[in-house]
């Protein structure tokens, strides 16, 4: 009967996978972001609907086994001194609250239970209670039975007035707090031990951001870097504020719901504008560079606000709210240092150089192995380092940013697409249509107030504020603009792990779901017709560069006949004396571009500006070796 029932599991998962791949597939075909469907798969198959797959998957353990919604007597047990039942007595006994604190407010407590979000908030972290889940099954009623009638004594104990989780926040009564401190345990246990889907999840969303930090290139941010660090600051600060401001004008308090909203609205997806700049074949263009560079920038800001909002648990901590942010600059800076000195030297001509050749009908050569391994190794050092910060995920970029400066070009993130690729691809399918999907409180999500709450918040704070992040970049700022716009995994990811922490409500959640939305649905659309009509106009870019180029070329020079080329030492130095020669013969005819200085790519435009025209066998050649001559290798 066992093997029975857990067949009919394995056929619902795969039943939701293989509707949430092709939910992928038709997005593609259709020219949209798979991101919509995906989550449109998941929030009709979830359990919030159709229920096809399980709670048991879908939800935390420790929130099916803890119920922190009033049973409707809650007060009149705790007035009557009596039991206070499995869930409640083990709050009242961990000491979150004192009820000596609210002496001769509890006739008033049933009023104030619904504002309690204006005097404190949930603090995702938990001290000293690793052992809760092991007493969630009979034996609790046990334990919170022995300490019901005196949990206020109990709680005495614990000296601290108002205490509530992580020692920040106030209530109105013992009633309210037993209540918020509950559903803050939950949630700070669920974020220790998320569910299967939730797990999955946030692991792909770690890899997708190691990955774009692989694709940082220092010398583009030194060409475009102080135009496009201004756009980034601007893009990244604008929706905080508007963000912040329409919520706090929807009724909700700064702290935290606010502020959450505000930095979930903050990043930027590069991977939309790195697309479709490479299918026009302008990313070699200084405005190219400069959304490129902008979007990565973006990225950074997002982690360090991410980092600061996740650090905020309860009263104000000096450590984790003003030096973990410092420190973990620091470390970025000294990262960054290292992925362009010291790495680069250390790989190549030390650790690498002393692996084996390839062996004959080997997959993969000992040197890309050995590389493979030292990036897990470094993402999960570096990842580890900013956890103790704030978030891993600062450390993943970090760690990504390391082997971007390796020879040749973007051969490591080569060797770590081939590796991971569709694992990658899956666990980003999992977030949307599973982490983020399931998340969704759907009542709340489809009424009508938040809807026209969302489509303001989206329209105003997540679009409007980054169209208008540019407006100094000339012909092409709304270009730029609109290039700001996309939103993917890490939004999303900010606004679900708001929402698991306790600093967002469901109507808050809602809303910026629907921000977000907006956002991912017509970017791409607004994106290519402004990008296809200033190309026409200015007369620039080239042909498109194909599959292997839109990656940021990833694959150039890697592949033969569909197998791995392996990169000698005699390749490379061949490989940089011929784009030596190649940079001799392109010095001449270079035209200055709107923003007055020279553009990689400059090399192809006649006396007039405009692009010169390639035969079919120059595609992929001459324009490939010379972006990476004039972008990457300098």
């Amino acid at each position: 009967m066992g093997g029975a029932s857990s067949f009919i599991s394995m056929l619902a998962i795969a039943a939701f996978l293989g509707l949430a791949w092709s939910a992928s597939k038709v997005s593609k075909m259709v020219g949209i972001s798979s991101i919509v469907l995906e989550i449109t798969t998941g929030v009709v198959l979830g359990p919030r609907v159709l229920g096809l797959v399980d709670p048991a998957y879908t939800v935390c353990e420790t929130k099916r086994t803890m119920d922190c919604k009033d049973p409707g007597n809650l007060q009149e047990l705790i007035d009557s001194g009596a039991h206070l039942g499995p869930t409640f007595g083990k709050i009242a006994n961990k000491g979150y609250c004192n009820k000596a604190d609210y002496h001769g407010s509890s006739g008033s407590s049933s009023a104030s239970h619904g504002s309690s979000a204006d005097h404190g908030w949930l603090a995702p972290k938990v001290d000293g209670d690793v052992d809760s889940t092991a007493s969630h099954g009979s034996g609790s009623a046990d334990h919170g039975s022995a300490a019901s009638t005196s949990e206020g004594s109990a709680a005495d104990t614990q000296g601290a007035p108002h205490r509530r989780l992580a020692g920040g926040g106030n209530y109105h009564s013992y009633h309210e707090c037993l209540i918020k401190s509950c559903e803050a345990d939950v949630s700070a246990h669920c974020g220790e031990f998320p569910d299967f889907f939730t797990l999955i999840g946030h692991a792909g969303v770690g890899l997708m951001i190691f990955e774009s930090g692989m694709h940082f290139d220092f010398e583009k941010a030194k060409i475009v870097g102080p135009w496009a660090c201004v756009v980034a600051v601007l893009g990244t600060i604008l929706p905080l504020v508007f963000g912040t401001a329409i919520v706090m004008a929807f009724g909700k308090p700064l702290m935290p719901d606010g502020i959450s909203a505000g930095t979930a609205l903050a990043p930027t997806s590069v991977g939309i504008a790195l697309r479709l700049l490479g299918e026009a074949g302008v990313l070699q263009e200084n405005f190219g560079q400069a959304i490129i560079t902008a979007a990565f920038v973006d990225d950074i800001l997002s982690l360090v606000l991410f980092n600061v909002l996740f650090s905020l648990g309860g009263d104000f901590d000096m450590f984790k709210t003003v030096f973990a942010p410092i420190i973990g600059i620091v470390f970025m800076i000294l990262a960054c240092l290292a992925a362009m000195m010291f790495w680069p030297w250390f790989l190549e001509d030390y650790l690498l150089s002393k692996m084996p050749d390839k062996k004959e009908g080997a997959k993969l050569a000992p040197r890309d192995q050995a590389l493979f391994f030292f990036m897990f190794f470094l993402l999960f050092v570096y990842g580890t380092i900013t956890h103790f910060l704030g978030t891993h995920l600062w450390g993943c970029f970090i760690a990504g940013m390391s082997f971007a400066c390796l020879n040749p070009p973007h051969h490591a993130h080569h060797v770590w697409v081939k590796q991971t690729k569709r694992m990658t691809s899956w666990m980003i399918r999992i977030f949307f249509a599973g982490t983020v999907a399931f998340s969704i409180p759907v009542m709340e999500l489809l009424s009508i107030e938040a809807f026209w709450k969302g489509s303001i918040l989206g329209i105003v704070a997540c679009v409007g504020t980054k169209v208008f992040c540019a407006p100094f970049m000339g012909k092409a700022r709304f270009v730029i603009g609109w290039a700001m716009v996309g939103r993917a995994e890490f939004a999303y990811l900010i606004a679900q792990m708001a929402l698991a922490a306790g600093m967002m409500d469901q109507a808050t959640f809602s809303m910026v779901i629907w921000a977000l939305l907006y956002a991912t649905i017509f970017a791409p659309f607004v994106f290519r017709y402004l990008l296809n009509r200033y190309v026409a106009a200015e007369g620039i870019g080239g042909q498109a560069q194909d599959e292997h180029l839109t990656d940021v070329m990833a694959d150039f020079g890697h592949e033969e006949g569909g197998e791995m080329k392996e990169f000698s030492a005699s390749d490379d130095v061949d490989y940089k004396k011929n784009l030596q020669a190649l940079e001799s013969k392109t010095q001449s005819g270079f035209q200055p571009t709107e923003f007055g200085s020279r553009s990689p790519g400059g090399e192809l435009r006649a006396a007039n500006g405009q692009v010169a025209k390639q035969d079919a066998s120059g595609k992929g050649g001459f324009l490939c070796c010379l972006f990476f001559k004039k972008v990457v290798v300098h």
